[in-house]
């Protein structure tokens, strides 16, 4: 089989699923992380918050203002806080 041949038959499986009729093998879906609700329970400021994650307070306003998402490493960071809120005190100790 060619790579059109892989191509062409990726392609008819995306237009099945979007017809429905297919379901997809896999479904990923990632959720963002609620950063001022993570502040909050934390009950640190931007300032504190940006430096333990390693950023600067705009990118953190950003974020709460959902103008923008936090993205790879950040993101993971996050989820990590959220689940175990002792790894920020973890975090913020380097």
């Amino acid at each position: 089989m060619s790579i059109f041949d892989d191509l062409q038959t990726s392609l008819q499986e995306a237009v099945d699923i979007k017809q429905g009729k297919t379901r997809a093998a896999r479904v990923t879906r990632h959720e963002v992380a609620d950063v001022k609700a993570i502040r909050a329970a934390l009950h640190v400021s931007q300032a504190e918050f940006a430096s333990a994650m390693g950023t600067s307070v705009d990118t953190i306003k950003s974020w709460e203002s959902k103008r923008r998402n936090p993205t790879g490493l950040a993101a993971k960071v996050l989820a990590t806080i959220q689940e175990n809120p002792a790894f920020f005190n973890e975090l913020a100790s380097h």
